[in-house]
């Protein structure tokens, strides 16, 4: 695999600090491009994904469309065109809140479940869930991650 310079085709960076940010940009696109080139023969996006693994996380309980979206990673998504695409799949099922008239309560579908199942082993077997590292470099990592976020 090609170093951040040889793939940026640059020669240094100012800092230790300034080539971390941009490796972290780097390879959230370069994990993201991957994601979806394996989501795109399912017709889901990286969002619609996101969302699916949220209510399988939840289930069997129902969310929100609210709670959804502050559990996203891109939570500037559009829910509402999220939930209608999801729906028209058959992935996700709609019920009006007896607490709320106005909110709908979503759950996942057996063929979300099922459809989601498909894509994780697809994601496994390609090793798109950073299994190159060890448990204890993965923890590393997390925490480092955390840290920056701090």
């Amino acid at each position: 695999m090609k170093s951040l310079e040889e793939s940026l085709k640059i020669k240094t960076f100012e800092s230790e600090q300034s080539k971390a940010n941009v490796n972290i940009l780097f390879t959230s696109n370069w994990l993201s491009h991957k994601i979806n080139s394996k989501l795109k023969p399912f017709h889901l996006s990286s969002e619609q994904f996101n969302v699916l693994r949220i209510l399988r996380g939840s289930s069997p309980k129902y969310l929100c469309q609210k709670d959804i979206l502050e559990r996203m990673i891109a939570n500037q998504s559009n829910m509402t065109a999220l939930i209608k695409k999801l729906i028209q799949k058959d992935f996700i099922v709609l019920q009006k809140s007896l607490e709320d008239k106005r909110e709908y309560m979503i759950s996942i579908t057996e063929r979300g479940l099922s459809i989601l199942k498909e894509v994780d082993s697809i994601l496994e077997k390609e090793n798109l869930f950073i299994n190159n590292l060890s448990s204890s470099e993965a923890f590393h990592l997390n925490a480092l991650l955390d840290k920056i976020r701090t």
